[in-house]
């Protein structure tokens, strides 16, 4: 019994120790200068139309190239977005963490937030887009400027106040996982 009580000490010590840390960094990010907030605005609201064009544009350039591998890097991509929506919507559901603006009034709120915070579905939708195209396409001038896009979403999200660092981090390992696996299932698929 002694085990376990000193256990659930040290786990809560540890979970508001790294709650500290998150706003901390949060606090570092965020701040009221307004001088770049358009542009983060902008990055932020990328994340969903480039997602949906992403398994499209896939799709019409494998049909009209006539590229069998194109269409079903398309269907990887959609179906990495689908994974990416249900794990990311069903965690903030299941866990229901605030907003870091409700939490914390030095957290300055710049756009319009959703109901709950982790983890971060605008992140973790540009990782699901940015993971599809550098699988449908493993080239390095693939990749660098779609992860740096998705990691930009992802800096925007704590720049406009909206979200932990924590938040971000889980929706870049959600997005990325999701379409990991779609791809990986897709290629079984097709075999």
């Amino acid at each position: 019994m002694k085990k376990k009580l000193i256990f659930i000490f040290l786990l809560t010590i540890g979970t508001i120790q790294a709650q500290n840390f998150d706003t901390r960094i949060l606090q570092s990010i965020n701040s009221p200068n307004t001088k770049y907030d358009k542009f983060w605005l902008g990055i932020t609201n990328s994340a969903t139309p480039v997602a949906i064009a992403t398994p499209l544009s896939l799709f019409a350039i494998g049909y009209y190239h006539y590229l069998p591998k194109g269409k079903e890097n398309a269907y990887s991509a959609a179906g990495g977005l689908a994974l990416n929506t249900l794990l990311t919507f069903g965690l903030k559901y299941a866990i229901n963490r605030e907003r870091p603006f409700v939490d914390n009034p030095d957290i300055f709120k710049k756009t319009h937030a959703g109901s709950y915070s982790f983890p971060s579905g605008h992140t973790s939708t540009a990782f699901a887009a940015a993971t599809s195209l550098a699988l449908a396409y493993p080239k390095w001038y693939v990749a660098a400027p779609t992860f740096a896009w998705a990691s930009a979403v992802g800096y925007s999200r704590m720049h406009l106040g909206v979200h932990y660092p924590s938040d971000v981090l889980a929706g870049a390992i959600i997005g990325t996982l999701s379409s990991f696996v779609a791809f990986k299932v897709n290629q079984k698929l097709m075999k």
